[in-house]
């Protein structure tokens, strides 16, 4: 697997994107803010991030997602670190990430990588979506707000 910047010219994988953000206004909206990632097996793309400077010296992680059939197999963690090394490198000393409280496998990867909960929005995903949004049998209401320090 190769993970590489996406180039200007080419399009977002938005499928892949709306997996983790089934919000196209919202997921736009960050791409044109931020750096676009992809994670390539042979010439398919299966993953993707989304870096987004949000303050000096602070970057956010938005949108990991991985192709459905490629969960479970530890490329999660690859995508999540490898996004880490390269706030790092970009002279980044903190980043940041939100995800929904039904988002159990999530909590816990982004916890493996050395994120740790800061607070949580309460309701964001209720104020900022249309329609309700259900992972494992639970409503997805609040954000959970994650850090690491680099």
């Amino acid at each position: 697997m190769h993970i590489r910047l996406l180039k200007d010219v080419e399009p977002p994988p938005m499928t892949l994107l709306l997996m983790a953000d089934p919000s196209e206004k919202l997921v736009r909206g960050y791409i044109e803010r931020g750096n676009c990632w992809v994670a390539e097996m042979g010439d398919e793309t299966v993953g993707v991030y989304v870096l987004i400077e949000t303050r000096p010296e602070t970057v956010e992680l938005v949108n990991v997602a991985l192709r459905e059939d490629l969960q479970g197999n530890g490329i999660g963690k690859r995508l999540v670190l490898h996004a880490v090394e390269a706030a790092r490198e970009a002279g980044f000393r903190t980043i940041e990430l939100g995800t929904g409280n039904s988002s159990i496998g999530q909590l816990a990867l982004y916890q493996k990588c050395g994120f740790r909960i800061i607070g949580v929005d309460i309701d964001f995903f209720v104020r900022h979506y249309d329609h309700p949004i259900f992972e494992n049998g639970i409503q997805c209401r609040d954000m959970i707000r994650l850090r690491r320090d680099l």
